[in-house]
């Protein structure tokens, strides 16, 4: 019989996160986070589930309909988990669920009760509470909710009941934890990364002129697949040729054709950890003179950045170093002209590089944790992740630019994980220098 409960992490790793998220709260307070809600995907079906990157990095628990309560020096116990209750005819259609009688053993949690006594329970735990940590907005549901028990602990006020004063930003404290990621984590990571990386090694050998873009997205989901991924972390970019130049192009539905560029920024999901990986390549399997130009640029940004990422270095020290290397890149072949430094200044650079050198990475692939502390941009620190993807995307409709350069979207992308002394990237097995690209289809056709 599989697992109840199946997970990469040791229950030490959770309940390691709960006692430093507790830790951090201010005396006397308490936490509450609810799972994600099924989403519907069209009359009687649903999307398959995905928990809540909070809860799940709090609990493991991967079932919706769920509370986690932090309650910290409460008597009966400080972990309190509402759950679903045992149903055998609905765990015949929809599979085995934990309920309250077995989670304390497969969970941790020091007490466990049915989702549908919350409304008994939570006006209880919450009297006598200085203040409530917890995410307000992300679901109308939860909040109502909230709202109304904190309503039933303040018309009991003359019985002695005492209602928190204050509502506390949850992610303030948890999502700064979720910034720097444990050696469970990066292990994690180091996996997701490595299924990733072959399966953009997948694509590159089939690709082939006339396949069309989903055709090289198979291949990358069977890819996941096949290790156990069993999502991708977002939806998988395929663009060839202009549609290399659209940032977030995900219908892909066209055809590619015999000397287009065709750019694929995929990843895995795996337990809950993304990888993001981006690589650009002929689908011939042999760049042209043009595009190879662009991205050695775009190459060489990426490598500029690289060198400076490492502990004590401001976040945007590496989007600063792609940009340089791109401007003059762009300078050198005509596509900017002028002085550099008034060109980085008023953003010359922006028409053909529009977004940032990269963004946290994690169990989100767009990574939660502040980029600026007090106004200014956080230092790294041993055990960040992150990507670096520097781009340049020449799309047809630019003024004044010589057609011969139409087209050609270059991105290059790669998770690192900032070390003691500098950093790793962990998704480097992807071919990403224009002779191993070419080796690499050539050796496959």
């Amino acid at each position: 019989m599989a697992p109840l409960h199946p997970t990469s992490f040791a229950p030490a790793e959770f309940a390691r996160r709960r006692q430093q998220l507790m830790a951090a709260m201010e005396p006397g307070a308490i936490a509450i986070v609810p799972s994600a809600p099924p989403q519907r995907r069209n009359s009687d079906t649903e999307y398959p589930y995905r928990q809540s990157s909070d809860f799940h990095y709090l609990t493991g628990f991967t079932e919706p309909n769920a509370l986690l309560v932090l309650a910290p020096g409460r008597e009966e116990g400080e972990y309190l988990l509402l759950c679903r209750p045992r149903n055998p005819e609905r765990e015949q259609w929809d599979g085995v669920r934990v309920g309250p009688e077995r989670a304390p053993e497969v969970l941790g949690c020091d007490q466990a009760f049915t989702i549908d006594e919350a409304d008994a329970l939570l006006p209880r735990i919450l009297s006598g509470r200085t203040a409530v940590y917890c995410t307000l907005g992300a679901s109308a549901e939860f909040d109502q909710r909230l709202v109304r028990w904190l309503d039933q602990v303040r018309a009991t006020t003359r019985s002695g009941a005492e209602p928190p004063s204050r509502i506390i930003a949850l992610e303030q404290s948890l999502h700064e934890m979720r910034l720097v990621k444990s050696t469970a984590e990066q292990t994690q990571m180091r996996r997701a990364g490595a299924i990733s990386a072959e399966a953009h090694r997948r694509a590159m050998a089939a690709c082939r002129p006339g396949m069309v873009e989903y055709q090289l997205e198979a291949e990358l989901l069977y890819a996941f697949n096949l290790e156990g991924a069993r999502a991708p972390a977002y939806p998988s970019i395929v663009g060839s040729g202009p549609n290399s130049c659209i940032l977030h192009h995900v219908e892909n539905n066209r055809r590619m054709e015999d000397g287009d560029l065709v750019l694929i920024d995929a990843g895995c999901e795996l337990d809950h950890y993304a990888a993001d990986i981006t690589r650009t390549f002929p689908v011939n399997g042999k760049f042209s003179g043009e595009q190879a130009a662009i991205y050695e640029i775009v190459l060489a940004a990426q490598h500029a950045a690289f060198e400076a990422i490492r502990p004590g270095s401001a976040w945007n020290a590496a989007h600063d170093r792609t940009v340089e290397v791109i401007t003059a890149g762009l300078l050198d072949l005509g596509l900017l002209q002028g002085e550099p430094n008034e060109l980085i200044e008023r953003e010359a650079y922006k028409p053909f590089y529009m977004h940032r050198a990269g963004h946290w990475l994690g169990m989100d692939v767009h990574d939660v944790g502040r980029y600026k502390q007090s106004g200014d941009w956080r230092t790294l620190q041993a055990g960040m992740a992150l990507t670096v993807e520097p781009g340049i995307y020449i799309a047809a409709h630019l003024e004044g630019i010589d057609p011969r350069w139409h087209n050609i979207g270059v991105r290059i992308e790669d998770d690192v994980i900032v070390n003691g002394s500098g950093h790793d990237i962990i998704t480097e097995n992807a071919p990403k220098t224009i002779d191993d690209i070419e080796h690499w289809m050539a050796s496959a056709r």
